[in-house]
């Protein structure tokens, strides 16, 4: 949102001091907000947001050097800045970060429409893709980019609300109890969508399963008594979130409590193909996504489109216009082989989903490289086995596990009579394919963020651009 930068003081909570030389500085007009001093555009304000492995202040001439026309700035800084940083208006705080969060709270309030919160162990970007395309099929959407969902990353979106959007869709991450309500007194949702309760993060959750449940809640728990918690009928865990919720509640899934309800779903080389019936209508759409989960991650849009007031079709039309996102079910084609790129994350829920789809395609042979998953700390080793189990008992032809604990999945592969590997990291899978990959291979190349197995396809790209290979 474009304030002035007398206003963004008041909504941060800061003071603004501004050089003699600035007169009339409170009436400048801010055309962004930014926390990187590498891409802060001109005329933006940046924060000087403290990391664990950075200090913000460090870069505020940089800043000033892309353009950015003020600084929030902590109190306890301000005698540490350079010259060139004290060349601009400076709004002092007694923490930017928490400024941030103050401002993206004000501009929320001042804006006043309608925030629809998307969270869940696995799909949440998707599903937040999917809300925003079919609300957008009639109205003005903003969507927060890809899964900037955190403490920083959510009010940056908030920030780029504008007076014509009619509805935000905002992504909301946690890894500890707590953070979902901090989200939710900055972004205030009226309406929360959550897809399922996994197990990724269970690592920070003394109580297991049961305490990211219990985390995923407070979504519900900050909606007001006129909100809608839009809940997964085939949940355990979610689908009795509606119990004490004074709002409306919407189901969808495949269960008897949904509506949309899906009544069946399958997968092919074309996409995801459901058959749903959402109120007194039967439907059918096909989405070009891998995975069959993404047959909930569709009804939930459907859902919150429904509700707003779209029309069927033109959700449906959304919806199918649908497309991959980067690193999240992309294919490639390399060589004569397929493959299927969704290596951002992963967690044991998401793996399996993407090994039954692995199984769906026709192909020579059906190879699974599996990166590490991270954050399941004791139970980590039994959760790649189960995956291991799973990719033997979907009849894949080779698991490569690739860094730490997947040393476990490809045992439980193996084990399985699956011919299995282990190798320490994405650089070592990206020798493997580019040693072993065969024309007619179908390969899924799955791992946690911090594996980085976006590596081993670029190797195996520069490889086979070397080779003259396509």
């Amino acid at each position: 949102m474009k304030l002035t930068l007398a206003e963004a003081a008041i909504g941060a909570g800061a003071v603004l001091e501004a050089p003699a030389s600035a007169t009339q500085a409170g009436a400048l007009v801010l055309h962004g907000y930014s926390i990187d001093s590498r891409t802060v555009d001109v005329g933006e304000l940046f924060f000087a947001v403290r990391g664990e492995r950075f200090d913000g202040h460090d870069f505020v001439a940089s800043a000033v050097e892309q353009g950015a026309i003020a600084a929030v700035v902590s109190r306890a800084r301000v005698a540490t800045l350079p010259d060139a940083a004290l060349a601009i208006p400076l709004l002092i705080a007694e923490d930017p970060l928490v400024a941030l969060q103050s401002l993206a709270a004000h501009v929320r309030r001042q804006w006043g429409k309608r925030v629809v919160a998307v969270t869940g162990s696995a799909g949440k970007t998707t599903t937040k893709e999917a809300i925003a395309a079919a609300l957008g099929a009639q109205f003005n959407v903003l969507k927060s980019r890809g899964n900037l969902n955190n403490e920083v990353g959510l009010p940056l979106q908030l920030l780029r609300l504008e007076p014509e959007h009619a509805f935000a869709v905002i992504e909301m991450g946690m890894n500890h109890s707590g953070e979902i309500a901090a989200l939710a007194r900055i972004a205030g949702p009226d309406w929360g969508v959550i897809t399922n309760v996994g197990t990724a993060h269970i690592e920070n959750f003394a109580e297991g399963q049961a305490g990211i449940a219990r985390a995923k809640f407070e979504l519900v728990a900050a909606l007001p008594s006129n909100g809608v918690a839009f809940l997964n009928c085939d949940d355990a865990y979610v689908s009795q979130f509606g119990r004490d919720f004074a709002g409306r509640v919407v189901y969808f899934g495949a269960g008897p409590c949904a509506d949309p309800q899906i009544l069946q779903a399958s997968e092919d080389q074309e996409g995801v193909h459901i058959r749903f019936r959402a109120g007194e209508r039967d439907g059918q759409l096909t989405l070009h996504l891998l995975g069959i989960h993404n047959a909930q991650n569709a009804m939930a849009g459907l859902a919150v489109a429904l509700e707003a007031g779209v029309t069927l079709d033109a959700a449906l039309g959304a919806l199918e216009a649908l497309s991959a996102g980067d690193k999240r079910g992309e294919v490639i084609e390399i060589d004569g082989a397929t493959l299927l790129n969704d290596c951002y994350n992963s967690n044991p829920e998401a793996l399996r989903s993407m090994i039954a789809s692995l199984a769906t395609r026709p192909a020579k042979r059906r190879i699974l490289i599996a990166g590490e998953m991270l954050e399941l700390g004791e139970h980590g080793a039994a959760l790649h086995i189960a995956c291991g189990k799973a990719a033997a008992e979907a009849g894949l032809d080779v698991v490569v596990g690739v860094r730490g604990n997947a040393e476990h999945l490809a045992a439980a592969a193996c084990s399985g009579g699956v011919a299995s590997l282990f190798l320490p990291d994405a650089e070592a899978a990206g020798n493997w394919l580019c040693s072993n990959l065969q024309s007619g291979d179908a390969v899924l190349i799955k791992g946690s963020r911090g594996v980085r197995l976006e590596r081993a396809i670029e190797k195996l790209k520069s490889h086979c651009a070397s080779t003259g290979a396509k």
